[in-house]
């Protein structure tokens, strides 16, 4: 997280979306898939990654309380104290792969081990003496081979930074403009996940423009080919924006056009920079925290679902005009069709989607909204506000699952 690089003493890790058309609606973009680590994230279809970025384990209770599961980065360490606490927490924890981890390696506490926070990003000289280039592609994949020689039971987490939504993103130097570097900075993990936070972003390009969150990971899913687990950060306070913060609805429409996009799996970023510095700002501010408690709970009722393949060739849609996008994806569960939607623009857009799926079904519910809409030949209609999210569930009365 490049606010965390700025505002912190440096990090050193201690390593070194369907478009469809209205068909028979064929599963094909992977679920969780059979497991890939005997170690690791629970595979469980009930469980949906959603990580907290760099917290103290004291704030292990506090994370959990708001739906949060997985800690990801220790600061200084991970030490036998954090270990310690984060499993008296019973929370897991993706970190650095040094000697007292390595030592932990039986404690199942640990899911996972990562590399150095944003290595496409330009690299600090130290103080005073500028930048350098990004950490080379070729080196990530080397660190990887090594992590996994010493460690193939885990997966092996790479965050990357703004450049994978953002081409023109300073902050790569001599790499910016350059995308290409992203398919090879991605075979050095098993989890690709970046940040870009544009609700507090101080760039005219970005600020206000929520869909790059979206874009981000549409890119990080293509670039990987479907081989890797995609995930990504969302933003939930000032950070280093004094005078700016997301709001709740910014929040879970980042949320979701995340996941409806591929990802599979949430890290919030909690730090606090400006007007003064709070690591947990997130568990500070009650409404906001209210408001990510209430998103996790309904990602979490909902993971089995969103550990389904996504249905494709399953829906179309017809946006209102050319200047708005939607975007949407479809899951299937036990007889029952599920369709999550979201506005990608920043005005009110409508929406007609034709449905390939679903015949019998007579009405849609909008989970979380306390209204239903009439399905007529399989079409229905809805209008969403700016960056406004849609869940649909349509349950076919011909099928005798639940």
């Amino acid at each position: 997280m490049k606010a965390t690089a700025r505002r912190l003493p440096v990090f050193i890790a201690l390593c070194i979306l369907p478009r469809a058309g209205p068909t028979h609606g064929a599963e094909v973009s992977p679920g969780r898939g059979e497991p890939r680590w005997t170690n690791g994230l629970p595979q469980d279809e009930t469980y949906f990654p959603i990580g907290v970025w760099l917290q103290n384990p004291r704030n292990a209770p506090r994370c959990k309380a708001a739906g949060i599961n997985l800690y990801v980065g220790l600061w200084s360490g991970p030490t036998a104290e954090q270990i310690g606490a984060l499993e008296k927490a019973a929370m897991r924890v993706i970190c650095g792969q040094n000697p007292v981890a390595l030592a932990s390696k039986d404690n199942p506490v640990i899911a996972g081990w990562m590399h150095g926070d944003e290595p496409d990003n330009a690299q600090s000289l130290g103080s005073g003496k500028g930048f350098g280039p990004p950490i080379a592609p070729e080196r990530i994949v080397a660190d990887y081979t090594r992590l996994r020689a010493t460690d193939p039971t885990r997966p092996v987490l790479l965050n990357l930074g703004q450049g994978v939504a953002w081409d023109n993103y300073i902050g790569r130097g001599v790499r910016r403009n350059h995308p290409e570097d992203y398919p090879e900075y991605a075979k050095g993990c098993d989890i690709a996940s970046f940040d870009i936070y544009p609700a507090v972003h101080g760039s005219p390009e970005i600020a206000g423009k929520l869909e790059y969150v979206a874009r981000g990971v549409e890119r990080l899913v293509r670039w990987t080919g479907g081989e890797k687990l995609v995930w990504n950060c969302i933003e939930c306070t000032h950070i280093d924006n004094a005078a700016i913060k997301p709001t709740p609805e910014q929040v879970r429409a980042e949320v979701w056009m995340a996941l409806i996009r591929g990802s599979q799996g949430l890290i919030y970023f909690v730090h606090q920079f400006k007007p003064s510095f709070k690591e947990a700002a997130l568990l500070d501010d009650p409404k906001m925290l209210a408001a990510v408690t209430a998103i996790n709970a309904q990602v979490r009722e909902l993971a089995p679902v969103l550990n389904r393949p996504t249905v494709s060739d399953a829906v179309a849609v017809e946006p209102s005009s050319a200047e708005t996008e939607v975007a949407f994806m479809v899951k299937q569960q036990q007889g029952t069709t599920y369709l999550f939607a979201v506005n990608l623009r920043n005005q009110p857009a409508q929406a007609t989607f034709r449905l390939g799926v679903a015949p019998g079904a007579s009405e849609v519910k909008v989970l979380g909204e306390t209204r239903t809409i009439p399905l007529r030949a399989r079409i229905f209609a809805d209008t969403f506000g700016p960056y406004q999210v849609h869940l649909y569930r349509l349950k076919d009365p011909d099928t005798q699952s639940k």
